[in-house]
């Protein structure tokens, strides 16, 4: 059972993570360009306005896909509980795994939103 209880909380780390900065970069983007903390793409740091819309974009990605994988990380190891520990182990892999997927692939919506909202110099496109 204390193997279980390790995975669960091992396997919450990502959404929580998620829901927390997602949260953090629609409600206070980080106030200076920066290379160390924040969303840093090449089009992000283009300029505070890209910067801004970048982390609000991709701020409410991670907090609304954190929000559904907390309850679905629960439920799959719930049904797991009770089983040995290289069966729970690889279980939590696979759902550690399957998290990553929308942590690093939030990238993409994000510069095609970019993209969409910006020429490639980081100015505002019009609106037709």
């Amino acid at each position: 059972m204390g193997f279980w209880i390790f995975m669960l909380i091992m396997d919450l780390l990502i959404p929580l993570t998620m829901i927390g900065f997602g949260r953090h970069f629609v409600k206070r983007v980080p106030k200076q360009i920066n290379v160390i903390f924040g969303y840093r793409t090449s089009m992000s740091m283009k300029n505070k306005d890209t910067w801004d819309f970048a982390h609000k974009y991709c701020g409410r990605i991670w907090y609304f896909c954190g929000l559904i994988m907390m309850p679905v990380t629960v439920i799959l190891l719930l049904l797991v509980i009770g089983e040995n520990e290289d069966y729970v182990g690889t279980v939590g892999g696979i759902i550690c795994g399957v998290q990553l997927i929308p942590l690093m692939g939030s990238v993409l919506p994000t510069e095609i939103a970019l993209k969409k909202n910006f020429d490639k110099n980081g100015k505002k496109k019009l609106d037709k």
